[in-house]
């Protein structure tokens, strides 16, 4: 597959799984609120249905208070009595029911208002017909009962109630139509959420067999691929391990065929040195002989003074001399340096059993004068143990307690720690130092070869870090480095802690 064809896959997957996000979306919000509203209508349509129920029960309650009066009028029985006054208490609190659950709607609380005159009006009259009875005056209990009636305080309440059942019911319609159209559009929209979601979900499958299809395909020719992979590793190894051979013997023949010019050109520079002090003893010589008078014999060494000119040339010819020498002499410590590189390139390791603390605890000691100078401290916590080549720990480890030592910052006590410990098969060392620091540009400059950072004003050819760091790739593992200027330096090295013997030797 190219790379166009997978990145418009990756682009047609996305897109699908935005769309499915969305759809989601829309269907779980829109359920959320039609379920929810739906819910508010079943519940206004309750409501109505609770409304129209309590006035019916209110009107009951006042015409069960009229017929237990007429009977308790007509027999005076006792239970006609009790009845009624069990009728009367139902009315007040009937009313006020009807009162609170009609508060909602303002034609309602008006014809409330008008229900609950009429009713007063009419316990009043009740009230007036049964002190009648108690009195022992039936007929005035009988003119007053027939005047309620005339009056038409009972079909008022009744119209009224009729008027608010009436009301009541429209809402009902209203609220149960509204109810029906909320649950529909939730049906509706479940429905065509489900359609799109196994829309969705065929497209997604077609997309799924597509990309297994083309995987499938790219595996067969990835098996293809590898099937050479192998030859074709072990061929690049032994090229690259060859090419590094050549130029390791490359490397240790131009050093030591550079070595013996340099030892002619130092023998003769020390030729020259001399002659020319027997050259500037002669010239001064004459410098001191009369016009017309016979020629001196020469002084012996360095007691001809030379003056003007002469003088001048003189030290000139020795700083010359002296350029010279300090280059020859720089040179050949590169030429060392590189002899010594090529050697321990050669060198095969021999992993053994290694207390790092006694080691570095045997470096630190033969480092007791330098450190005593630069007035530093090395402080040493508990290291773990490792299997390794001893002859390169030394080297790793000496040479960064050497460079913590060489680069603290003048007349600052320098505070040295060495800390150490595993993680996942690794022993991991920490070097540190409150030092002069490092630049965060040079951090992977001072691990190149003849590379140096900040102020030179130590000795050094720059190669002693970028054979540390050799030696720990050789030996299987990481090194880096943390530092800020004028802040310290840290430098970090992951080892494994049992070094693989078979191995060994297999980055050469």
């Amino acid at each position: 597959m190219t790379a166009e064809a997978h990145r418009r896959r990756t682009f047609w997957q996305i897109l699908l799984f935005s769309a499915g996000l969305l759809v989601l979306t829309v269907i779980s919000a829109g359920s959320v609120y039609l379920v929810n509203k739906a819910r508010e209508d079943s519940k206004w349509v309750i409501h109505t249905i609770e409304v129209e129920n309590q006035v019916n029960a209110l009107l009951l309650e006042v015409r069960r208070a009229e017929s237990a009066l007429r009977g308790y009028l007509l027999t005076l029985g006792p239970e006609f009595q009790t009845d009624y006054e069990k009728a009367v208490a139902a009315i007040v609190p009937a009313l006020d029911r009807v009162r609170r659950l009609s508060g909602d709607n303002a034609a309602q609380r008006e014809s409330t208002e008008k229900l609950s005159a009429a009713i007063e009006t009419r316990l009043g009259q009740f009230a007036r017909e049964l002190d009648a009875i108690k009195q022992g005056q039936p007929d005035m209990a009988m003119a007053l009962a027939r005047q309620a009636a005339a009056e038409g305080t009972t079909t008022t309440i009744g119209n009224v109630a009729v008027a608010m059942i009436g009301e009541e019911e429209r809402l009902l319609r209203l609220r149960t139509a509204n109810a029906d159209r909320s649950q529909t559009l939730a049906a509706s929209m479940t429905g065509i959420g489900s359609g799109l979601v196994v829309l969705l979900a065929l497209i997604s499958i077609w997309l799924v067999r597509r990309s297994a299809l083309a995987r499938d395909e790219a595996e067969n020719r990835l098996r293809e691929a590898y099937a050479n992979l192998e030859s074709v590793v072990s061929e690049r190894t032994a090229d690259l391990r060859e090419a590094n051979d050549e130029i390791q013997r490359f490397a240790y023949i131009v050093s030591h065929d550079l070595r013996s010019p340099l030892v002619n050109i130092m023998g003769f520079t020390s030729e020259l040195d001399e002659l020319g002090n027997d050259i500037f003893r002669r010239i001064g010589s004459l410098a001191q002989v009369p016009a017309d008078g016979p020629t001196l014999a020469p002084a012996g060494p360095g007691e001809i003074a030379l003056e003007g000119a002469d003088k001048q040339l003189s030290e000139d010819f020795s700083e010359a001399l002296g350029f010279i020498k300090s280059s020859i002499a720089k040179m050949d410590r590169l030429i060392s340096a590189i002899l010594n590189l090529t050697r321990e390139g050669r060198r095969e390791f021999q992993p053994v059993k290694i207390a790092t603390s006694e080691l570095i605890e045997a470096i630190v000691s033969t480092l007791a004068h330098q450190t005593a100078e630069a007035q530093a401290e090395i402080h040493l916590e508990p290291l773990p143990n490792v299997v390794s080549d001893r002859l390169a720990l030394e080297q790793i480890f000496s040479n960064l307690i050497d460079n913590a030592i060489k680069y603290l910052k003048p007349g600052v006590p320098g505070e040295i720690r060495i800390r150490g410990r595993t993680k996942l098969g690794y022993a991991i060392f920490e070097i540190s130092d409150n030092g002069r620091g490092i630049d965060a540009r040079d951090h992977q400059r001072i691990f190149e070869l003849f590379r140096r950072a900040g102020t030179q004003d130590k000795p050094g050819q720059g190669i002693g870090l970028a054979h540390v760091r050799a030696l720990v790739r050789r030996l299987g593992g990481t090194m880096s480095v943390s530092s800020e200027l004028n802040a310290g330096s840290t430098f970090t090295i992951t080892l494994p802690i049992a070094w693989n013997v078979s191995n060994r030797n297999a980055d050469r």
